[in-house]
């Protein structure tokens, strides 16, 4: 990793138990109900999902790690042959090559000769290119693992003093004048250092204060023990490493440990026990692969390999970098339905992720799409609120472009990395974006877009809309100053409605429809300035599915649909992310009390509060704090309105909007 990978800017923390089901009916019958974290709404900007064409092309092996400085990319791996975009033949390379950045020119003045694979990358900070792996020589003289070069030649850098003679440096990073390595070591300048290691990164001198040694592989075969990923907070107080072992200073910690470098490095006080559990043993020995924090460090993520199983194998996982104690629970798991995850970056308020997997949001498959599940080839961009894929899907295919003796389709996506201008990708096969690739692309931020923000209407005041039969709504103020005169306002789109909800511009809204799989939609309309309804559309195929016309009342807060059915006294919600409209595949419970939500019949949020209409006819109110421990206190409902000829509030489209 270089200068730029995982340093970058976030806020704080709480927990969520997950649940896989298989359909709602499933969910209805066994899912514990928590307090969770809800992460704040945040702006998210994507890169192009349209890979640039100019990128050089790798032979063979794979693409392992990438720099930059100034307008030169480095991409390290293991790798034989290179050749630029368009060229008719391949050149020999020793695992390590330079090319400029805006047009994938190679830097034929950088020639370095390396007898091994290149792991990693780094840049000094005055500067120089710092490379880690599992070589034994650096331009013909014996230099083992890890080396500083002059980054316009590939020569040497003498003088810099850093050694890693006890084995493979995996990762390495700079954050300030700090380099942090890890890998499967055990000396590093003639000193015991066991997995992970400081150093002055200016002169590769051993920092002694950091005594942090990881140890013990897990029992299982041909098991070695090893830190392969590792992330360094953007303030420079906290590191996450992430590998095969199973104890740090002494201290348990299976897979992950979390260090605090603020002062003295020390173990913190943070554990968890979802990689403690095997996945497919015999295959994955370990399967926390890689970590990364966000821009501002409030959170991190880590992801996973290694089948199915009692933990969060094949998997991704957010967690909260304030949180500490033990058994601590992820914020939002996002599995693949037993296909690998091998590679990540957080950036821009993305989760970028890679592997060998078909889907994500896929919880309820194995080996297969379960219900919910989405289509991604080998690299998707997840949403940081919820895990649930937002709309780019690029693809891990070569489409028809495939040259003879071509790989298609490789197990492992070994590295994800933004740069300053865009996401590289290295793997080890020969497609990306549906064009053929040589075992890297590169995604521009040009191209790209920005997610605004999307939630559900934050005023205090405005309208909520009643059904009141096919074509028609009723209208009604209602705020501070409390519930307005009822009218009956014609909405000739607005058809066999059930619950609805609004986030931002757009009405979703479940209705009966004999085409849909499961005879319900969830659709989707524009609500204009004026409040008036459009025509519906079905947002995509995913959320067929789910069985959208047996909620009774449903509402959308800051990446949750919180929905209630006429068959379970539960206040239940699913992850929904507006930017592509797709329902999470897991049902969660919120823990409430003095609410029969059997009763329920048209429910939504205003201010705080949930807005809900019940069997009875009334107008309720009551609390709403997804984060405490009792998210709703039934005791405290108030009735804002009796039944009326104008308005019996019994029916389960009832939403709220500003205008």
């Amino acid at each position: 990793m270089s200068l730029q990978r995982r340093l970058r800017p976030r806020q704080v923390t709480r927990i969520l138990a997950s649940a896989a089901v298989l359909s709602l009916t499933v969910a209805l019958t066994a899912i514990p109900a928590s307090a969770v974290y809800v992460p704040p709404n945040d702006p998210a900007t994507l890169v192009s999902a349209n890979p640039v064409d100019y990128t050089p092309h790798a032979q063979n092996g794979s693409i392992r790690a990438f720099a930059q400085i100034g307008n030169t990319v480095y991409a390290g791996g293991s790798f034989s042959g290179i050749k630029a975009a368009g060229a008719a033949s391949f050149s020999p390379a020793n695992n390590l090559v330079a090319y400029d950045a805006g047009t994938g020119a190679l830097r034929t003045g950088f020639a370095p000769v390396l007898d091994g694979a290149v792991q990693t990358l780094a840049v000094s900070p005055d500067g120089k290119l710092i490379v880690g792996g599992s070589f034994g020589t650096v331009n013909g003289v014996s230099r083992k693992n890890l080396v500083e070069l002059d980054p316009a030649t590939g020569a040497t850098v003498a003088s810099w003093v850093g050694r890693a003679d006890g084995g493979v440096v995996r990762r390495a990073i700079v954050h300030d004048n700090y380099l942090y390595i890890a890998g499967a070591f055990h000396w590093i300048n003639g000193t015991e250092h066991g997995l992970l290691a400081r150093l002055n990164a200016t002169t590769g001198a051993i920092d002694n204060s950091f005594q942090v040694d990881a140890s013990g592989a897990r029992p299982y075969a041909n098991s070695t023990e090893l830190v392969w990923g590792l992330a360094v907070a953007p303030d420079g107080d906290t590191v996450v490493a992430v590998g095969n072992f199973l104890s740090v200073n002494g201290q348990a910690r299976n897979q992950v440990v979390m260090i605090d470098t603020a002062a003295t490095p020390t173990v913190a006080d943070w554990n968890t026990d979802r990689y403690v559990a095997s996945c497919y043993s015999s295959s994955f020995p370990f399967y926390a692969r890689d970590v990364d924090f966000n821009d501002d460090g409030s959170y991190f993520v880590i992801i996973a390999d290694g089948g199915r199983g009692d933990a969060y194998c094949d998997a991704t996982a957010r967690w909260e970098t304030a949180d500490r104690g033990s058994n601590v629970k992820a914020t939002w798991v996002d599995f693949t339905g037993t296909d690998s995850v091998t590679s990540l970056e957080v950036a821009d308020g993305v989760v970028y992720v890679g592997g060998h997997f078909r889907w994500q949001n896929n919880a309820n498959g194995n080996d297969s799409r379960g219900p919910g599940g989405i289509d991604r080839y080998g690299i998707a961009a997840l949403d940081q609120q919820n895990g649930v894929p937002l709309n780019w899907n690029p693809s891990r295919s070569p489409g028809s472009q495939l040259p003879s003796g071509g790989t298609n389709w490789g197990p492992i996506m070994w590295e994800l990395w933004k740069g300053p201008n865009g996401l590289f990708a290295g793997f080890d096969a020969d497609g990306l974006g549906n064009e053929y690739h040589g075992r890297e692309g590169y995604f521009p931020d040009a191209g790209g877009r920005t997610i605004g923000i999307q939630d559900a209407p934050q005023a205090a005041s405005g309208y909520l809309y009643l059904g009141a039969g096919n074509g028609q709504v009723t209208k009604v103020s209602y705020g501070v100053s409390g519930l307005g005169t009822p009218a009956t306002v014609s909405q000739p789109q607005f058809t066999s409605a059930k619950a609805a909800f609004v986030v931002s511009n757009k009405l979703y809204w479940a209705k009966t429809d004999s085409s849909a799989p499961s005879g319900s939609l969830l659709d989707i309309s524009i609500l204009s300035g004026s409040g008036s309804i459009g025509a519906p559309w079905v947002g995509n195929g995913f959320n067929s599915w789910f069985a959208a016309a047996s909620m009774t009342g449903a509402f959308y807060l800051q990446g949750r649909m919180y929905y209630t059915t006429s068959g379970s006294n539960a206040l239940f919600y699913r992850y929904l992310t507006p930017d592509g409209y797709a329902i999470g595949c897991t049902a969660f419970t919120l823990p409430t009390t003095g609410i029969d939500w059997r009763t329920v019949r048209g429910m939504t949020w205003v201010a705080g509060k949930i807005v809900y209409g019940s069997t009875d006819g009334s107008l309720r109110t009551v609390g709403f704090d997804p984060a405490a421990s009792t998210a709703v206190d039934g005791s405290t409902a108030t009735v804002v309105a009796a039944p009326t000829a104008e308005a019996t509030w019994s029916d389960p489209t009832l939403f709220f909007a500003t205008s």
